[in-house]
């Protein structure tokens, strides 16, 4: 006979409470490490899929060859770099975070940003200032930086300029710098852009899964300190977990307080594996919600790809009245 309803909740709620001690605030600091593909070093250091968690220095560089690397920022900021790319960390403190891309393409994600983060990127002597929740294109070789979202200001000596969302500033020009507009659906289907959306979606459902648990232990429960980097163990990863509300990055994907899970699509009440990132299948357990307001008997295995572009009972994507922006 199938396990009823009752039963299947209070198993998940059971294995959320054994589970705690794993789900404990990590140390994560601005410079760490949260995921690595391909080729990547700082220095002479070479790094794989097991150096999640290494701190990057000031001072100290990560080089892609044919990989990608992502490290978090501030809490809520992720910096991504891509292939043939280097960065610099230049200061790591909350209150001054600076980096440089020194060759390449990297990308940074702001889902949260409060007026105390001094949050900063150089290309060469030109240094933008991140003010504003969004996304943030900066390309060494064009000597260029795009905001496909948000809102930046560049000081290049005594020239400066502020940039809002859809527009792009060109480095090179002569004389004052001035913001142009460029077209954003061509450049989202650029690799870099498409693997950090990709990424972005990982690190959603690993905040859904993180918040729960801190939902079946109390909200104030074992390791919850609020918002910041939480590490899931079985994704593989730290998430941003906000201190209430929710909001949506800017890929469209969104991220919970433990207070605001219950109103995440999408609900993970088990751990039979860990999960792995492969862009093709990336299977999560499951209750679905039924007509009667029931949920279902027992676990459902979901194609990964099909909820990142489609969305699963209403998928990550889109705004809400009540989001926290």
């Amino acid at each position: 006979m199938k396990p009823s309803w009752i039963k299947v909740i209070g198993s998940s709620l059971l294995a959320g409470v054994l589970t705690a001690p794993a789900w404990a605030t990590a140390n994560a600091v601005p410079g760490t490490v949260n995921y690595v593909e391909g080729q990547v070093a700082i220095g002479e250091q070479t790094l794989d899929a097991h150096s999640v968690g290494t701190g990057l220095e000031a001072g100290q560089s990560i080089t892609t060859e044919t990989g990608k690397a992502e490290i978090l920022l501030t809490p809520g900021v992720f910096l991504r770099v891509d292939n043939q790319s280097s960065v610099r960390m230049v200061s790591t403190s909350l209150t001054d975070i600076k980096v440089a891309v020194e060759k390449g393409r990297a990308m940074v994600e702001v889902g949260e940003i409060h007026p105390e983060n001094n949050l900063r990127v150089t290309e060469d002597a030109v240094t933008t200032q991140l003010l504003k929740t969004g996304l943030y294109d900066f390309d060494a070789a064009q000597n260029r930086v795009r905001v496909f979202s948000g809102k930046a200001k560049v000081f290049d000596g005594d020239r400066d300029v502020t940039i809002d969302g859809g527009h792009q500033v060109d480095f090179n020009v002569q004389g004052k710098l001035r913001p142009e507009k460029f077209d954003k659906e061509p450049n989202q289907q650029s690799d870099l852009y498409r693997w950090s959306s990709l990424r972005s979606s990982y690190l959603a459902e690993a905040n859904v899964d993180a918040a729960r648990v801190y939902v079946n232990n109390g909200y104030y429960g074992p390791g919850w300190v609020g918002a910041g980097w939480y590490w899931n163990p079985w994704f593989g990863t730290y998430t941003f977990i906000p201190a209430d509300g929710f909001f949506y990055s800017p890929f469209g994907w969104g991220f919970y307080s433990p207070l605001f899970v219950f109103r995440a699509p999408v609900f993970f009440v088990g751990h039979p594996f860990v999960h792995t990132f492969s862009p093709a299948f990336h299977p999560v357990v499951v209750t679905r919600p039924v007509g009667t307001g029931r949920f279902s008997s027992g676990p459902t295995m979901v194609n990964r790809g099909a909820m990142v572009n489609r969305g699963a009972m209403g998928g990550f994507r889109g705004g809400h009245s009540g989001a926290r922006r």
